[in-house]
């Protein structure tokens, strides 16, 4: 019997912010521009991101970056660096 093992690349903190960013930007709202998304931004408060598509976010980073968040891990969603976090803790999993 034959196993290959693949190695699974892990990604950069900048590399998931980059993929991150694009995700988000496809759900602001038009009196947001692009330049206020920063790690220390408020995905509710400061990029005035409502709840329905906070949902769209959290299911588009599941597929993108082949994870899946647990309640728990929604909860932690406040800002553009949290999600990194949990996004790098869970691709390092």
């Amino acid at each position: 019997m034959l196993v290959l093992s693949l190695g699974k690349k892990t990604m950069t903190e900048k590399e998931i912010y980059t993929k991150l960013e694009t995700i988000i930007r496809d759900y602001l709202p038009e009196d947001v521009s692009i330049e206020s998304i920063k790690p220390e931004s408020d995905l509710t408060k400061e990029l005035n991101i409502n709840s329905s598509h906070l949902v769209d976010i959290v299911l588009d980073v599941e597929d993108a970056f082949n994870i899946a968040l647990s309640n728990e891990d929604m909860e932690q969603l406040r800002t553009v660096g949290d999600t990194v976090r949990i996004i790098e803790s869970k691709t390092k999993a």
